[in-house]
């Protein structure tokens, strides 16, 4: 059944959502789930979940093929060049160097998969394509599930929910923190929010992530095995009217060990703006309606950059 566990030490909550049986919408362990999420995005603006889609030789296959990947020549990964911003290869930065990535955008086609692949491997490398596929492929099911049930927790299924599935794209990033060197200063990537709708993260057993709470306090996330980091980013906590928030987070990574992660975003195709039922005395209009790209585009500015909250700068009311 989907439950949640308020962790001691001001640690984040874990959803288990390993019982597919267990949540049919509709059903009361359904109900129970949409509040047990919304409370969590409300307080922490994230929460580690179990899903009952990750068989353990995908997990296997897929931190195999990542270091597989990273191995391959500088020039090589240059190869992953996209038109939206923040799509492509990111890596080889004086003030991160422990930080490395690369995206496939709309992930969950097997043709983009595919290109993806072909580009860095022109000889084929069919166990990546279909490693890199299948996970975007489950995190793209539990995203949907989760995105549903937040729109429920605020009594916006139906319509509102089947719009905005229609108009959502996924981006895989694919991440390696390389163990520091001795002396070597420990930031694996710097403190930022997510610019998407929602993030999900899986990584292997090498800590590193590190979440902000409301008062300031930072908590080192360690998700058990085989669970993923659900997280809101900006353009939900605008859609919410600031009910949810987007966290800020941040990698810090210590020991002998390269720390491999995946981080799929959904991005919306078009406009994003507040339901009217979500404004109230209580909660004024925060946000006018924005491009979803545009953001993206606007985060590349210097204005962008420099804001303290880029979402607000870009379309705060």
């Amino acid at each position: 059944m989907g439950s949640v566990d308020e962790q001691p030490n001001n640690k984040l909550p874990i959803l288990n959502f390993s019982k597919e049986t267990d949540l049919k919408p509709g059903t009361n362990s359904w109900l129970l789930a949409c509040k047990d999420v919304q409370r969590a995005l409300e307080e922490y603006g994230c929460f580690i979940v179990f899903y009952h889609k990750t068989p353990l030789q995908l997990n296997d296959a897929i931190f195999g093929t990542l270091e597989e990947l990273f191995d391959l020549p500088t020039e090589t990964k240059m190869k992953n060049v996209y038109d939206k911003p923040l799509n492509g290869y990111v890596g080889q930065i004086p003030g991160i160097p422990l930080h490395e990535s690369l995206g496939i955008d709309n992930a969950t086609a097997l043709d983009a998969a595919q290109t993806f692949t072909n580009t860095l491997w022109p000889g084929g490398n069919q166990r990546f394509c279909e490693s890199a596929y299948s996970f975007a492929k489950i995190a793209e099911e539990l995203d949907q599930m989760v995105t549903r049930m937040i729109f429920q927790s605020y009594g916006l299924d139906g319509n509102y929910y089947e719009s905005y599935s229609a108009s959502i794209t996924y981006l895989l990033r694919l991440l390696k923190n390389r163990a520091p060197h001795v002396n070597e200063p420990t930031l694996g990537f710097v403190t930022h929010t997510d610019k998407s709708f929602t993030t999900i993260l899986y990584q292997n057993q090498i800590g590193g992530l590190e979440v902000e709470t409301k008062n300031g306090d930072w908590i080192r996330v360690e998700p058990p095995p085989s669970s993923f980091v659900f997280m809101a980013g900006d353009a939900l906590m605008a859609w919410s009217n600031d009910r949810i928030v987007s966290p800020s987070h941040r990698v810090v990574v210590s020991g002998n060990q390269d720390r491999y992660s995946l981080a799929q975003f959904s991005f919306g195709n078009g406009m994003v703006q507040v339901p009217q039922e979500l404004v109230d005395g209580q909660h004024p209009l925060k946000y006018k309606p924005f491009d979803h790209l545009g953001l993206l585009r606007f985060f590349r500015t210097d204005e962008g950059y420099k804001s303290k909250c880029p979402i607000k700068a870009y379309c705060g009311v």
